[in-house]
């Protein structure tokens, strides 16, 4: 950037919103109002009712739940501290065959002062700042008392620093990020370099992103329309405005509903299904480690299809932007390859198991065979020459029983022998 070019760190846009994400474990249910936060613009009122219009029924219950089965509430607040305004909180049950509890709390703030340091420190890359925007009156564990705990962020489904959602609107100062002569003008390459910040919460000096590589690390910025662009990154989003906000009244109030709700909606959603994936990939890791193969692997099939029901989706809506936000989050976590690979891998272990019943299957007729034959033949011949004596009937039954154990010590014997234990230890 020139001298003419004031760094992104020093920017304060003319609207800025942050929403933050962070993994919790649901102790109870909270005793708040049921929904997602019903943001107001105008006489539009964004409850469960309206974003559910928005999205397919299957997406909408996964996100907002169904009569009688809420999983997600809000509780509006406002507290300021410090240039940041935390006007509510949402938590969104999350649960998972292995982790029931599994939630994640939602955190909406204003923010008056730059806002690149405020992602910087919740990013960690400013550890020894005072300001860190999760302290204080805003630390997660103090207003989730008695009803979450922050999960343990060493688990491999936890999302290390909180997954953030940054949405800023520049002034006519703002060169760097506006289109030049009017909404038909050029976008400058600056204004994506500034998402990029955005969305990485880093500056060039915390990663400066090669030139060789810049085009295919901006691959998934989303335009939005010409007013406004996006980028969906590992641990954060950013929405950026490419023309001068004019204040009260401005588009961008819609925009910033936009990014607070259906879009949040949209990530969220990836992160349903990121943590999904992530167990599904423990499990199939597990499934030798116990003898009871058939059973594990009827488990895991299971619940890939509870899943893929449930949250595998790659369309929401008819509306473009929300689908291209989820399809962005789930190329940054490779999730359509995860989730193909899960399947070839469960697709292999059902064959096995298939191959080792049918193995026992055989085994069992192998058995009957080798027991039957010997003793239907004795049986057959007493029969034949009309001996009815019970000496005679229990020798017979004696040379069957040794021809029997003199045939499974033949080698077709073992192999009968080995089918049957292969298949009872995988059950």
């Amino acid at each position: 950037m020139t001298g003419r070019t004031p760094p992104l760190d020093d920017v304060t846009g003319t609207r800025q919103d942050m929403t933050v994400v962070l993994p919790v474990r649901l102790l109870r249910v909270p005793d708040w109002p049921e929904g997602p936060f019903p943001f107001e613009l105008g006489s539009r009122r964004t409850d469960a009712e309206t974003r559910s219009t928005y999205f397919a029924a299957a997406s909408a219950r996964a996100l907002y739940g169904a009569p009688g089965r809420p999983c997600r509430w809000y509780l509006p607040t406002d507290t300021k501290h410090d240039g940041l305004h935390l006007i509510g909180m949402e938590l969104l049950r999350a649960a998972t065959a292995r982790n029931p509890e599994h939630a994640f709390a939602v955190m909406h703030f204003s923010v008056e002062r730059p806002l690149l340091p405020v992602l910087r420190t919740l990013a960690g890359r400013r550890s020894n700042s005072a300001d860190a925007p999760l302290t204080g009156p805003f630390a997660p564990a103090g207003l989730l008392d008695g009803i979450a705990d922050l999960r343990d962020l060493s688990a491999p489904s936890a999302v290390a620093p909180p997954y953030s959602i940054a949405f800023m609107t520049p002034t006519a100062q703002h060169a760097p990020a506006l289109r030049s002569g009017g909404p038909e003008g050029e976008l400058p390459a600056t204004a994506d370099r500034w998402l990029w910040q955005l969305a990485s919460r880093s500056t060039p000096d915390d990663f400066p992103l090669p030139p060789e590589t810049a085009d295919a690390q901006l691959r998934d910025v989303v335009r939005v329309s010409a007013d406004w662009s996006a980028l969906v990154l590992r641990q954060g989003a950013a929405f950026l405005g490419h023309r001068a906000d004019t204040g009260s009244g401005d588009f961008f109030e819609f925009g910033a509903l936009h990014s607070r709700t259906v879009y949040l909606d949209a990530l969220l959603l990836g992160a349903l299904q990121r943590d999904h994936i992530d167990e599904l990939t423990d499990e199939l890791s597990e499934v030798f480690t116990s003898a009871r193969l058939a059973r594990r692997v009827a488990t895991l099939e299971r619940n890939i299809a509870v899943f893929r029901s449930t949250y595998w989706r790659q369309h929401l809506t008819a509306h473009g932007a929300a689908n291209d936000l989820l399809l962005a989050f789930q190329n940054q976590h490779r999730l359509p390859a995860r989730f193909h690979e899960i399947l070839a891998e469960a697709a292999d272990y059902s064959r096995l198991v298939q191959t080792q019943e049918s193995q026992q299957i055989s085994g069992a007729l192998g058995v009957l065979t080798i027991l039957g034959l010997p003793l239907g033949t004795a049986l057959g011949v007493l029969q034949v020459v009309d001996d009815h004596s019970v000496a005679h009937l229990l020798i017979a039954v004696g040379l069957s029983i040794a021809a029997t154990a003199a045939v499974l010590t033949t080698r077709y014997g073992r192999l009968v022998l080995s089918s049957l234990r292969g298949g009872q230890k995988s059950q």
